[in-house]
């Protein structure tokens, strides 16, 4: 049966008057979100780069909101809220991982058109991806400096630098289980990146001879090994697209581009858990 009469939700209980009231627009402050693509030129693929880097940070807020819920979860021996946290951590990765494919539709002419007018700024410079890396635990002090101009900035990176890292606390939930883990790692200076140890490796090995009597650790490690294989497959995406846009030229933030992204795929972020499927 047609009728002519339009459809109203509002006859379904849809509140369609928000004078006064909160609203979706509200809520999501969207007004200041869409508000926020400034464009410096009138070329038409600057939106695009600008859109693109904006929800990737957006992307990344989130994933240190969880990355450091589930670290926390794993410091209190909770362990199976924190693999809902680290699954959804690689979800995100894989999200940013898809975002590629978006940015890879700039041809080289279309991001040299309006590149200059970036002057110095560059990804490299993204203090929360930096946060990331460093609550994860890839700790080099060197990349403290590009955020020294931020005292509001350096703070927060100088306050992750001073708790152990989600695979620290890994490491330690392996030693309260009762596994062997070498007390120089336990006490280490959390400041700095991990550094392989075959003791480690000895412990978690213990974990998957025998997954059943170890399970929360045994799907622990394969939820940190899952989180590291999207990191690793967006790392490697981001090179693929630099390449394809710039080629070999040397980023706006002046490090090598390529070069220097190519260099960080080599970065293992948990290498004992990748290292010990050689010693299965």
């Amino acid at each position: 049966m047609t009728t002519d009469t339009p459809y109203d939700p509002a006859e379904e209980g849809a509140q369609m008057r928000f004078d006064g009231r909160m609203s979706y627009n509200d809520y999501l402050r969207l007004d200041m979100v869409l508000g926020a693509q400034e464009c410096l030129t009138q070329t038409h693929d600057e939106m695009l780069f600008i859109i693109q880097h904006q929800t990737s940070e957006l992307w990344m807020r989130l994933a240190l909101h969880e990355i450091g819920a589930a670290r926390a979860a794993i410091r209190a021996d909770q362990l199976q809220p924190a693999f809902k946290m680290l699954s959804r951590v690689a979800k995100i990765f894989e999200q940013l991982n898809n975002a590629w494919d978006v940015l890879r539709t700039m041809t080289p002419s279309e991001y040299t058109a309006f590149r200059d007018d970036l002057g110095q700024s560059s990804g490299f410079q993204s203090w929360q991806y930096r946060l990331i890396e460093f609550a994860v635990g890839n700790r080099n002090p060197a990349m403290i400096k590009p955020h020294a101009h931020r005292a509001d900035i350096l703070e927060k990176i100088t306050a992750e630098l001073a708790q152990p890292s989600l695979y620290d606390e890994a490491v330690r939930a392996l030693a309260r289980a009762g596994l062997a883990v070498p007390q120089e790692v336990l006490e280490r200076d959390v400041s700095g990146t991990h550094v392989f140890s075959d003791g480690v490796m000895a412990a978690w090995a213990v974990v998957y001879r025998d997954p059943q009597a170890h399970w929360a650790l045994y799907e622990l490690a394969e939820k940190l090994v899952d989180f590291e294989d999207y990191f690793r497959r967006w790392r490697f995406n981001h090179v693929t697209t630099v390449e394809r846009v710039i080629g070999f030229k040397r980023g706006t933030g002046g490090t090598g581009g390529v070069s220097y992204l190519k260099r960080m795929l080599e970065v293992e972020l948990f290498p004992e858990l990748w290292r010990v499927r050689t010693e299965l």
